[in-house]
């Protein structure tokens, strides 16, 4: 029987992308190295997107700099579209061709009537590796299967196609295993014929993101030896494929220049354009650099000092420049359904973080951003309402009472630091009757949140509450070890604790099945000194019949010890389990977007002995925080994600990479 029922989960940041594509004009060298410098209505900023959903890495589709290939997250995956040119019948995109049925479609390039793109919608034979590979289609024929350019078992990302259309260059892997790596990617960059794709040869053996100036010349990124992201250029011949000289590098040291983009055109000028990152500068701005005079010349900064900018492109000429953006605050359209690619599920990417249902699934308790925004708030799962449940800010985690419509439990303070810091499981009551139509209401009466474990007591986060809504479960590291531990709802440590689990590990993320016949959680046990590991682990509620779910190979296997899995819960018939695994490796570079602790992280479900498999998201961004609620939960929940509440603007704040310092 196939699972069935609504997920909702959260995205790191995707919600407050507002992401368009916009482009300048390329200033001349003259006017770049001018002492009163480039106006803004010299450089004439256009935004060639419409302004609905997250629209991102595009590539100029003609050199009048009118059309862009680009990818778009409207249809609830990552698809491709082509913006129409000025003056067209119709101003909304052209859906390009793709691969039916692919969640993950990146970075398309159109060149000589076909466009050239990345697709991951072919399961690989092993577990662990990236689906990502390059694809070409005619353009026109939508309903054509795509031609599969990276061989089987190799793993390309980030194809760039030469003036000429005739060679392409990627990112790869090759046919390496993922040594999970998922800040600086150890990709290589390689080279091939559309023609004959499976002729390759790599020209850099460290790098990604390469970018063709004609058809003889690659500049690509790498972290150079000092530490430094930095842009590098290697000569091609197109004849052999083999590098005509040793890679030089192009930036200098002292601050972090990545995503580069050249001219197709060997003639098409000086420049080159880099994302770069400087010390005492928190956004990321998209700069020209002179190969001639060797020096930067500010570019995105001049327009919207305050905004990251992410990716450039050139028109073939060079006379366009193109990158994305947060589009402005106030644009519509920022409504973030989901693609299922099982039927019998549907899935949203919810405003919030670790969504919980109500008893009759008619709501929705979510937390804010742990730090500025309040602590809970619940909405109507219709979309139409929210309502502000508590302020506080330092509430972390939703479980909604099965059996008292006005109860969530939640823990309060700083979750991720020691396990003796004081992190409190606590109760939070309003009155439901609150929650009404009067749209002047935005907040319940006077809520309570009345702890319910002590505060010597330690770290106790992550609560999960009973079918029977009398016993909470919950990760506590009392005892300098984080293990589960029971209490009562109403009582908590004052009617008594019982301990679950024991041992010198990690067990975390507790979640009670529907029918209260077990309790599923994550662990390190089966490898205690590594903090990396988690696997699923299933014991009923009394302690007994402790076991392990087997979901990336059998026991005993390599690939069982190298699971990552988090956030795991019940579907509403006990039957299965959805968590959020690293299991199919990264689909595209990191330092291409925005903060994501864990781009690997995408949602799974399996039966209870871990059989079935099915991957539910993929996707760039860590996909976590789930709740899996009954198929007749929330009609019309596509508008849950329509940007902030009332009163609030936090489209367009987002992280950079937070591993990114250039404290170097």
């Amino acid at each position: 029987m196939e699972p069935t029922g609504t997920i909702v989960f959260a995205s790191v940041g995707v919600t407050n992308f507002g992401f368009d594509v916009f482009s300048v004009a390329v200033p001349t060298p003259a006017s770049a190295e001018a002492e009163a410098g480039v106006s803004a209505q010299e450089l004439d900023e256009r935004r060639h997107t419409d302004g609905v959903s997250v629209n991102f890495n595009a590539q100029f589709a003609d050199d009048a700099g009118d059309a862009v290939a680009f990818v778009s997250e409207r249809t609830g995956a990552a698809s491709l579209f082509l913006s129409r040119p000025p003056g067209s019948e119709s101003d909304r995109p052209e859906p390009l061709p793709a691969a039916e049925g692919s969640l993950f479609h990146d970075r398309p390039t159109v060149r000589g009537g076909r466009v050239y793109f990345v697709s991951a919608h072919e399961k690989p034979d092993r577990t662990f590796q990236s689906w990502a590979a390059v694809y070409a289609a005619r353009v026109g024929e939508r309903k054509a299967e795509p031609e599969r350019l990276t061989p089987r078992g190799v793993v390309d990302m980030s194809p760039a196609v030469s003036a000429s259309g005739d060679l392409i260059a990627v990112a790869s892997y090759g046919d390496r295993p993922w040594a999970f790596d998922f800040r600086v990617l150890e990709t290589e960059v390689a080279v091939f014929r559309a023609a004959d794709p499976s002729r390759r040869a790599v020209v850099a053996p460290r790098g990604g993101w390469p970018a063709w100036h004609g058809d003889s010349a690659l500049f690509f990124h790498r972290v150079a030896d000092d530490g430094w992201w930095s842009v590098f250029r290697v000569g091609v011949s197109p004849d052999t494929l083999q590098p005509t000289g040793p890679e030089r590098r192009v930036t200098p040291p002292g601050l972090h220049c990545f995503t580069p983009a050249a001219p197709a055109a060997a003639g098409g000028g000086r420049w080159i354009a880099v994302a770069t990152r400087r010390k005492g500068r928190a956004q990321r701005h998209v700069e020209l650099f002179d190969l001639e005079m060797e020096r930067f010349s500010p570019l995105t900064e001049l327009l919207n000092p305050g905004l990251h900018h992410y990716n450039p492109f050139f028109s073939p000429s060079g006379a366009r420049l193109g990158y994305h953006r947060f589009r402005g605050a106030g644009a519509p359209g920022d409504a973030l359904p989901v693609r299922s690619p099982v039927p019998s599920i549907r899935m949203l990417r919810v405003y919030g973080t670790f969504p919980s249902f109500s008893p009759d699934a008619a709501h929705l308790a979510v937390n804010g951003d742990f730090f500025m925004t309040p602590g809970i708030r619940v909405l109507r799962s219709d979309g139409s309402k929210r309502w502000t449940v508590s302020k506080e800010p330092n509430l972390f985690y939703t479980t909604w009472s099965p059996t008292e419509p006005g109860v969530v439990f939640t823990s309060m303070g700083p979750i991720f630091e020691t396990t003796k810091a004081t992190v409190r499981i606590a109760r939070v009551e309003f009155d439901p009757a609150d929650l009404t139509d009067d749209d002047s209401r935005v907040e319940v009466g006077v809520a309570t949140v009345r702890p319910l474990t002590r505060p010597e007591a330690g770290n106790d986060a992550f609560p999960a509450v009973s079918p029977c809504g009398r016993w909470l479960v919950f990760r506590s590291g009392r005892t300098g070890h984080k293990n589960l531990y029971v209490v009562d709802t109403a009582r908590g440590e004052d009617g008594g604790v019982l301990r679950l689990t024991e041992g010198e590990w990690i067990d975390t993320m507790p979640s009670w099945s529907p029918d209260g016949s077990l309790i599923a959680f994550s662990s390190n046990r089966h490898d205690p000194a590594n903090p990396a590991v988690f696997s699923i682990y299933l014991v009923r509620p009394d302690g007994s019949g402790l076991r392990r779910v087997y979901v990336a190979g059998p026991e005993g296997s390599a690939e069982a010890d190298k699971e990552r899995i988090n956030h795991v819960c019940f579907s509403p018939d006990s039957q299965w389990l959805l968590f959020t695994a690293n299991l199919g490796s990264v689909v595209a570079e990191p330092i291409s977007g925005p903060n994501q602790f864990q781009p690997y992280g995408d949602l799974y479900v399996c039966r209870l002995d871990g059989s079935g498999l099915r991957r539910l998201t993929c996707n760039a961004y860590e996909n976590g925080t789930p709740a899996w609620g009954p198929a007749s939960a929330g009609l019309g929940l596509e508008s849950l994600a329509i940007g902030p509440p009332a009163g609030e603007d936090a489209l367009g704040q987002f992280d950079e990479p937070l591993w990114l310092t250039c404290d170097v």
